[in-house]
Formats: C-alpha cells, structure tokens, sequence
C-alpha cells in the first residue's frame, strides 16, 4: 500500500485528509517568540484574526528531518511505502528536511515530490495523486506522474488589501496608498515556486476577468481533472469566485478550500481564485 504524506500548507481540511487516507504534517507558524504548529495549535481563523493585529509579518518554520524520519519509520513499518507531497522547495526547506530523513530510513519505498507550489494549489495536486493511488500504481510511476502534473498546476488569486504586499516588503507605502485609494487589487500565482505578482485591476470582478483572460489566452483549463478554489477569510468572495468561473468548471469536480499562513501571510484576508492544471 502505498501512503500519501504532505504538510500543512497544503491546506487540506482535516475532514478532506481524512477521507483521502492523506496523513498531514505541521509547519510551525511564529507570531513573534510565538510559536503554533500549523493547523494544530492554531486555526486558519485565529492565525487571521493575529494577522490582522500585527506590525511585523509572522513567518513559518521547516519541518525538521527528524519528523520526517520519525513519519516515515512508522509509515513504513508495516511494508507500506509512502509518497510526500511537499510545499514549493523554494519557500520552504521542509522537502529537503524529507529528502535527509528518506536518505536515513529508506530511499527504495520513500518518494518525495516537490509541489513546486502551495496552498489550495498544492492541495489540489494532493488530490489528483490519491487519484492515480488509487489506479494500482508502482511507486515510482506514482511519483513519475505526480511530478509531470505538478508542471501543471496553476493558482491565480485576486488580493483584496495591498496592507501585507506593503508589509512585507513587495510593494513600495506609496504604491500601497495610491493602490488602495483606487481600489486596487493585485493578482497573484506561483511562478518557479514562488509567489508572484502578475497584474492590477480595479476591484474583485475585473481581477476574475484578468484571470478569465489569462486562462483563455495563455493556458487553457484541462476539464479532465480537478479545480480547486480557495479563499483566505473570506468565504463569500471564494462563492463569488466559483459562480464567476461556472461556466469554465462545468462538470468538473470543485473543491473549495482555505488560504492559509503561507501565503495568507502576503495576501492578508479577503483573498480568493482557482487552481488548475492546464493543458499538455
């Protein structure tokens, strides 16, 4: 049998993880000397409510190869392998921590895939690869075909405040002030693993039709596979989000999910867009 691994800034629900038999481990979130594990010890909606009150941005802290080595000794134990899913290696050092640990407990029934992404993003990639699990694939074709996906994943998101864009160091207080007295609203994705800023647009909806635009225009939606939307505090916006795009999701199956610290942190709250794999 085969365990699919991943952590928390995938932001899976518990209740999700549950039911895809997805075992999820915690990066630890710092308010400060502050420390939560992800998803543990604080809440998508408390981690907001601190975020909202802050000076200085919170960071995340990597999951240490001892976890991982303590993971994947009783994953494995009973003759199970196990794949791990991971956030984007260039925001986080966890899939190096993994990459160690695997190196120490067993390289021939442990995979490690780097997501090359994050939140409902990487969520969605959790849940195409227990898709493919559940076809009877070795381990190393699981793992061939849950990177080739993993090149396709894209996340586009509308933020709905510049305030932590400002804050950490993205965009300069003058362009925060002018942006936010007209109602600007950057777009964001995830570009070589990291986010990034794509385009402006005037409110909400204009940020859905800059995203309808991109989608049609440079990488078309593959219907075949699964949507994820996702939303950070604001779960309106994200119904809005998923009534906008009705048209282009249309038979698929949609999975709706939380932003949480990793890049609710830049996008602050009130965010919200779609993931997708595009094309071959």
């Amino acid at each position: 049998m085969i365990r699919i691994l991943t952590d928390s800034t995938s932001d899976l629900s518990p209740a999700r993880a549950a039911e895809l038999g997805v075992e999820i481990l915690p990066l630890t979130v710092l308010f400060g000397e502050e420390a939560f594990q992800d998803g543990v010890e604080i809440t998508k909606e408390e981690f907001y409510a601190r975020l909202e009150q802050v000076d200085t941005l919170p960071t995340t802290a990597q999951i240490p190869p001892e976890t991982f080595i303590q993971t994947f000794e009783r994953l494995t134990e009973s003759g199970d392998q196990v794949l791990a899913i991971l956030i984007s290696s260039a925001m986080s050092g966890t899939y190096q921590s993994a990459m160690i640990a695997r190196g120490i407990v067993d390289e021939s029934n442990i995979a490690v895939v780097d997501a090359q992404t994050v939140t409902f993003g990487m969520g969605l990639l959790v849940e195409a690869a227990c898709l493919l699990r559940d076809k009877g694939l070795s381990l190393s074709e699981l793992k061939g075909q849950v990177e080739e996906l993993a090149g396709r994943v894209r996340l586009l998101a509308v933020v709905d405040t510049l305030k932590y864009l400002k804050m950490g160091g993205r965009i300069s207080g003058a362009t925060a002030v002018v942006g936010g007295l007209l109602g600007i609203s950057p777009i964001i994705t995830i570009e070589d693993g990291l986010v990034i800023s794509v385009g402006k647009c005037r409110g909400r909806k204009a940020g859905f039709q800059f995203i309808r635009k991109w989608m049609e225009e440079k990488e078309p939606i593959d219907t075949t596979l699964p949507v994820a939307f996702g939303h950070s505090n604001a779960p309106q916006a994200m119904a809005d989000c998923m009534a906008y795009f009705a048209a282009e999701t249309q038979g698929m199956t949609v999975l709706p999910s939380d932003i949480g610290a990793v890049v609710g942190t830049h996008a602050g709250p009130g965010a919200t867009g779609i993931a997708y794999f595009v094309r071959k």
